[in-house]
């Protein structure tokens, strides 16, 4: 098994730990049924990406969440419940990480595919403007 390249747009089955688990010290979340990877450092070593967590809860209070269409999600494996990206937190981890888990009924397979560019392309608008205002909040793992 390998683990694909954490390209931006990236979709990938990740144990997403959300800031209020860190909070009440927990260093292991929710078995996700997908993240997005935001970004990504080629260069340096260790490796560390931007993963966001994509969740049917739609987003509420000062949560900031953009929708994910249903013919994006039926084109790479989702399943058909309404499901949105947070853009307002965030986990930074190693890659590869362990909390990448392969894709259920796929053996081996630890990545969904890539959402469109230009839903990505607006997904990280959002998420900069968020971070640039300091309002997207980090949890820093290391599996």
């Amino acid at each position: 098994m390998s683990f694909p390249e954490p390209k931006p747009g990236l979709v990938v089955r990740y144990d997403y730990l959300w800031t209020h688990e860190a909070a009440r010290d927990q260093d292991q979340g929710k078995d996700r049924p997908a993240c997005l990877v935001a970004a990504s450092d080629s260069v340096q070593r260790p490796r560390y990406v931007v993963l966001l967590p994509i969740t049917h809860t739609p987003p509420s209070g000062d949560t900031v969440g953009i929708e994910i269409p249903a013919k994006v999600k039926a084109a790479i494996g989702l399943d058909d419940a309404p499901s949105w990206v947070i853009v307002s937190e965030h986990n930074v981890d190693e890659w590869p990480s362990g909390g990448v888990s392969p894709v259920p009924g796929k053996p081996g397979s630890f990545a969904y595919g890539f959402i469109p560019p230009g839903l990505f392309t607006r997904i990280k608008a959002e998420f900069v403007a968020l971070a640039r205002q300091k309002k997207s909040a980090a949890v820093r793992r290391q599996l």
